[in-house]
């Protein structure tokens, strides 16, 4: 069912708000605040049957309701030119006040995103990163059944209350089938994962899927739909109904996509298996139970396995071992609250243990905590364990609540310190908490990593919420103080930037939480706009671009608080300008934020940042078909990277100038310059291409093919696109391959390998439907005509090539403008159609001498001459004169492949009029002239013609 009010609508199954049929960008909770209210149009809603609803198992503050609510009315414009939507009535709630209406959902989503036949083809990267695999007692028989179930793709749940080691026993699977699948696993952990509408981020950030187009869903499923592996998503319960949508669409559309999930509830899904994860076996009577039979139950052993840990000392006698049995049965064989008592042991004693939990623990509690919410799961457990602490401990852990998902050692003692306590007391503290078991520390890292479990953390939350708004903002404050400055002392260079922001990958649930509370309505906007700048890096290394616009564009809002022309603005306008440029075309926007960003590197003298933007601007101008501009922007380049004088810069520049000399036609200043930049060049990196938006090698490459090409070395000219081509796919990043496909495939259509040139437009259309990269994909269109009109084969591919050039002028995409209309006039002329090939070509030619793209214009003329021979077959004047224009420009750009086609029409005009020995002097001089293999096509062309005029051909 879908509600429509004014211009919106909203898919409440699809988790979809549209304005005018156009998909709108809605956080996931003003969706659901959306939901609720629409649900109950005209009623007030209180604000906690608000947060019940929207935050059913979370607790938060009135204040988020109020952000988010805050949110939702700018995203529908509530209160512009008129538009009511929602009423507040002070101190109770909100109402949804205007007209709605309910209509049937449509069936299906959009095909016009992913191919409906196969998607992405490339193989999702392997997921070998698993958590470390735990020591797993008493679920053997739980893992092999799971596994056993999983052998064939199906959707399978680990369900069971918290802390009863789900997570342990996911794990434990994963390891196992991932050695029968070589590694075909991957383990999503959504603990830290806050916003469902980050679900889908997480899941691509662990497979590898940059996601940058606006729907990451149709993203994803493209991605997945030819895989064969197990996707393993933990910890869905606060987000399950995002998690149970979407794996019905990956069942539904990826079928040798496994799923395993971990929940304290099932999902509810379509197909969905369940194993509900019982308690670990423990004796319930111990009369007549030998030692030996004691400690041969899984809860006993877990016991004496972790206590042993805390104490390598201790010894289990007979009495011991009653004990201890009799405290698992207390624990009902709960694994976290066994382990929780056993570390007590290696400080308390057993005895002591043994009494204190009988004084603190009610079997009553444990056998409802089922019907309790999640974060009072194991209250008993924590408050017996909370109850320990000392003064300086139960702080240190309160303030570790602030964290999502791992921290480091440094970040705890920074963040939780303060007058109160000091950064060498915080660090003791927290070793002390782990010890204690109420801190797990990972060790599998070359620096231990801390985390609270998620019950845990949920636990100190609410002891943080008591000590009061003043102490909770305090240290949210230092909590996004912390991770911004973690952020900026990264460095300038590449290599400092991405190496440093590889490790932080595992702190995006931080810091997306240090922006959320920066820019809430009781965060610091001081700080917001640092932070976002500081970021921006993070989020483009990961591909998250559109996560990456998204505060970017709201930092720049804050501007007039007195970071006009310093570093953070420039980092925010050099990221919102590339992540425009490539998520919604070469837009004023993206044009605008480029050259501010431009602006103020020049103002502070930076010029690394100078030849980051250049390089952008560079590309910006070329693809809207301002070559006089790249040119210019590019020789800019190569005074900065002389003055930075480092190999890397000067590479970097020089490459932008071959591009630039190239496209221009001036092919023998384009080789030496490219020459020169892969001289200069380092090996290709990903980081360096996440950092530049391009990979400037490949690019390098790239150009140096085509300008061989065009001196007339086709065999070289293939070698180089071959190579550069497969050093593309190696870099894993979708927009550098697009960009390799688009420049090889003008390669493979002139030297005439169709078959090569069929093959790649395959992987270039999939990689373009998958990531929805609208200029490519209007780009595989035209693509594909051209080959088609190259084969002599008309069908539709004029028609093809007419909708792919009128696409891209309107996303103001012309990098590809005169290579099409060449081969729509080519088409033309198959068609017979001369006259409507003549106006092509006039146009087209026109516009290459007013916008520099010079390149082609020698053929350009070519093709012109032969459409004016075929329009009035006597009047040859004009026809010679052209080609005589043709031949000259060919030879000015020291382009012989033009110049080799043109002399080639020369002779067949001559021997047409009569002029054989003429017409044999020039095909005779255009053989000589080849100095290695010729295009396949131009060879026939030339044997023929060659055996017509009598020359001989061996």
């Amino acid at each position: 069912m879908q509600i429509a009010f004014g211009p919106f609508c909203v898919d409440p199954a699809g988790r979809l708000l549209t304005n005018s049929g156009d998909p709108r960008e809605i956080g996931g909770r003003a969706l659901d605040l959306l939901i609720a209210l629409l649900e109950r149009p005209g009623t007030v809603l209180s604000k906690r049957e608000l947060l019940k609803q929207v935050w059913p198992d979370a607790v938060v503050e009135e204040g988020s309701l109020r952000f988010h609510m805050t949110q939702l009315r700018r995203i529908l414009g509530d209160g512009v030119d008129g538009a009511r939507y929602i009423a507040t009535q002070v101190g109770v709630g909100y109402a949804f006040v205007a007209p709605v209406s309910k209509t049937p959902r449509a069936s299906s989503p959009p095909d016009s995103v992913v191919r409906a036949d196969g998607g992405f083809g490339h193989p999702v990267r392997n997921a070998s990163h698993l958590p470390p695999r735990p020591r797993l007692i008493g679920r053997d028989e739980d893992a092999r059944l799971v596994v056993d179930r999983l052998r064939q793709p199906a959707l399978f749940a680990i369900v069971g209350p918290g802390g009863m080691g789900k997570t342990s026993l996911a794990v434990e699977v994963a390891h196992r089938i991932s050695a029968e699948r070589d590694g075909r696993v991957a383990f999503v952990d959504l603990a830290q994962v806050e916003d469902a509408a980050l679900v889908l981020s997480a899941v691509a950030g662990v497979l590898g899927i940059p996601v940058q187009a606006e729907d990451p869903l149709f993203v994803l499923l493209a991605h997945l739909r030819t895989q064969t592996l197990l996707l393993v998503i933990d910890n869905c319960e606060h987000v399950v109904d995002t998690v149970s949508a979407l794996a019905e669409r990956i069942r539904d559309e990826a079928p040798g996509v496994s799923l395993l999930t971990t929940s304290r509830e099932p999902l509810r899904a379509r197909g969905e298996q369940v194993h509900w994860l019982k308690a670990l076996d423990f004796p319930a009577e111990t009369a007549g139970l030998s030692v030996d039979r004691l400690l041969a139950f899984p809860a006993v052993r877990l016991f004496v396995e972790r206590a042993s840990a805390g104490n390598a000392s201790f010894a289990v006698d007979a009495a011991d071992a009653y004990l201890i049995a009799d405290m698992c049965r207390r624990l009902n064989g709960m694994a976290l609250a066994i382990e929780l008592a056993a570390v007590r042991v290696a400080t308390h004693g057993l005895q002591t243990t043994h009494a204190m939990l009988g004084e603190r623990f009610s079997l009553g509690w444990l056998g409802r905590r089922t019907a309790l919410p999640r974060q009072q799961t194991l209250r008993a457990t924590l408050d017996w364990s909370y109850g320990l602490l000392s003064p300086v401990e139960c702080l240190m852990f309160d303030r570790l609540a602030i964290f999502v998902g791992p921290f480091s050692l440094q970040a705890a003692s920074q963040v939780a310190a303060d007058a109160q306590l000091d950064t060498m007391t915080a660090a003791a503290t927290l070793d002390e908490l782990a010890a204690k078991g109420l801190v797990s520390v990972d060790h599998s890292d070359m620096a231990d990593s801390y985390r609270l479990l998620e019950m845990t953390r949920a636990y100190a939350r609410e002891k943080l919420a008591i000590r009061g708004e003043a102490e909770m903002h305090a240290l949210a404050f230092r909590h996004a103080a912390f991770h911004t400055e973690l952020l900026a002392g990264l460095g300038s260079s590449p290599v400092e930037v991405f190496d440093g922001v590889a490790g932080l990958a595992n702190q995006l649930g931080n810091i997306r939480s240090a922006l959320e509370w920066s820019f809430g309505p009781r965060g610091d906007a001081g700080l917001a706009l640092p932070l976002a700048a500081a970021s921006a890096p993070l989020f483009l290394h990961f591909s998250l671009l559109i996560e990456c616009r998204t505060w970017c564009s709201r930092a720049t809002e804050l501007l007039e608080l007195g970071y006009h022309g310093t570093p953070a603005e420039l980092e925010l306008q050099a990221a919102l300008g590339f992540v425009l440029m490539f998520t919604r075309g070469n837009s004023a926007a993206a044009e605008k934020a480029l050259l501010r960003a431009m602006q103020i590197a020049v103002a502070l003298g930076d010029h690394w940042s100078q030849l980051r933007l250049l390089g952008r601007l560079q590309i910006f101008y070329e693809r809207i078909g301002d070559f006089g501009s790249s040119l210019a922007w590019a020789e800019q380049a190569i005074d900065v990277g002389n003055a930075i004088g480092e190999a890397e810069a000067i590479g970097v520049a020089a490459s932008l100038a071959g591009v630039s000399h190239h496209l221009l036609g001036n092919q023998q200043l384009a080789r030496e310059e490219l020459e020169k930049a892969l001289r200069h060049s380092l090996p290709s990196r990903r980081s360096r291409t996440i950092h530049y938006g391009f990979d400037h090698r490949n690019r390098t490459g790239l150009a140096l093919a085509r300008t061989l090409w065009l001196q007339g070395f086709p065999d070289q000219a293939r070698r180089w696109a071959d190579q550069v081509e497969s050093e593309a796919a190696a870099l894993e990043h979708p927009v550098t391959h697009c960009i390799a496909l688009v420049w090889t495939l003008c390669i493979y259509i002139w030297t005439g390998d169709l078959d090569k040139a069929a093959k790649s437009l395959q992987t270039f259309e999939d990689i373009a439907q998958a990531n929805a990269f609208g200029p490519y994909i209007a780009a595989s269109r035209g693509m594909r005509g051209a080959i088609a009109i190259r084969a002599g084969e008309t069908g539709d591919a004029v028609s093809l090539l007419e909708e792919s050039l009128a696409q891209l002028h309107g996303m103001r995409y012309e990098l590809l403008n005169t290579s099409f209309e060449i081969a729509l006039a080519e088409g033309l002329i198959l068609a017979g159609e001369h006259a409507r090939a003549l106006a092509v070509m006039e146009r087209t030619i026109e516009h290459s001498r007013s916008s520099g793209d010079a390149f082609a214009l020698p053929e350009l003329l070519r093709i012109k001459a032969v459409t004016l021979k075929a329009l009035h077959p006597a009047d040859t004047a004009p026809v010679i004169a052209m080609l005589g224009e043709s031949l000259a420009l060919s030879r000015q750009q020291g382009a012989r492949a033009w110049e080799r086609r043109t002399t080639m029409e020369l002779a067949r005009l001559a021997q047409e009029q009569g002029r054989a020995s003429e017409a044999r002097e020039l095909l005779q001089a255009c053989r000589d002239a080849v100095s290695e293999g010729f295009d396949t096509m131009d060879l026939r062309q030339l044997e023929r013609l060659l055996h017509q005029a009598g020359v001989d051909e061996a």
